[in-house]
C-alpha cells in the first residue's frame, strides 16, 4: 500500500504531533492515497513542493484500529461534522448563533484518540464553509452528503498513533512540476462554484436541513 504526504520538505520520520492541533482530526500525520492530491497540496501557496512517498504493508494496516468515516453503512456525515466542530476554531458569533445545533451535534462525536488511523473527508480552510453553512441551516443534509461522499473534495488518512506511524516506510520523494502551480486553487475554485450553485438553488421541500433533523429526533 503506497501513501503520500505533500509538503515543502522531506519527511523521512513523520511526527504524530507535527500538524496543527486545530486541523480536521486534531494533531496527527495527514496523508492521501491520491498522488495528484498530494502534489496539488504540496504546491499550494504559489511555490512547488515535494511529495513524500511511504509504503505500509496492507496486512499491517488492516491490523490497526481504523475509523473510516467514509463508510456510509456505519457512519453519517454528521459524525464527521461533529468531529470537525470539536477540533476547528470557531468564530464566537457563529458559536453563539448556533449553540443549540452545536450542542445537538455532540451526540454524533466520536473520540478519534481511540483510533490509530482516521479516514475521512478533507475540509481545509477553503472547504470549511460547506459544513458551516449546513450548521447555519443554509445547505441541506442531502447536498452536503453528496458533496463529501462523492469524494470530490478529497479523502485524507490521519495517522493518529505512534503504532501507526512506525509502520510507515519512507520510500523517497516525488518532485512536482510547474503544472501543479495554481492547480490546488483551480480545484478549490471548481468546488466553490459548485457550492455556490447549490446555495443559489430554490429550497427543495423534499430535502432535509439540520433543523429538520433535529425536529424529527424530538418527535
Amino acid at each position: 500500500m503506497i501513501i503520500y504526504h505533500g509538503s515543502k520538505r522531506i519527511i523521512e520520520k513523520p511526527l504524530i504531533h507535527g500538524s496543527n492541533e486545530r486541523n480536521d482530526y486534531g494533531p496527527s500525520f495527514y496523508m492521501t492515497l491520491d498522488l495528484e492530491s498530494a502534489k496539488s497540496w504540496a504546491s499550494r501557496n504559489d511555490s512547488l513542493g515535494i511529495v513524500n512517498k511511504y509504503e505500509i504493508e496492507e496486512s499491517s494496516f488492516k491490523s490497526l484500529k481504523i475509523l473510516d468515516l467514509t463508510n456510509k453503512t456505519k457512519y453519517s456525515v454528521l459524525n464527521w461534522i461533529a468531529i470537525l466542530m470539536h477540533f476547528r476554531e470557531l468564530d464566537s458569533t457563529f458559536k453563539i448563533n448556533n449553540h443549540l445545533v452545536l450542542k445537538w451535534l455532540e451526540k454524533y462525536y466520536i473520540d478519534v484518540n481511540d483510533y490509530d488511523v482516521v479516514i475521512g473527508f478533507r475540509a481545509d480552510d477553503s472547504y470549511f464553509r460547506f459544513p458551516i453553512r449546513f450548521i447555519s441551516n443554509d445547505l441541506s443534509f442531502d447536498d452536503l452528503e453528496d458533496v463529501f461522499m462523492s469524494g470530490h473534495l478529497g479523502i485524507q488518512y490521519a495517522f493518529m498513533s505512534q503504532k501507526a506511524i512506525d509502520l510507515l516506510k519512507f520510500k523517497g520523494i516525488i518532485e512536482c512540476d510547474n503544472r501543479y502551480l495554481g492547480y490546488y486553487y483551480s480545484i478549490i475554485n471548481k468546488a466553490s462554484n459548485e457550492f455556490d450553485a447549490l446555495l443559489n438553488r430554490p429550497r427543495d421541500p423534499k430535502k432535509k436541513y439540520i433543523l429538520d433533523l433535529m425536529r424529527e429526533e424530538d418527535e
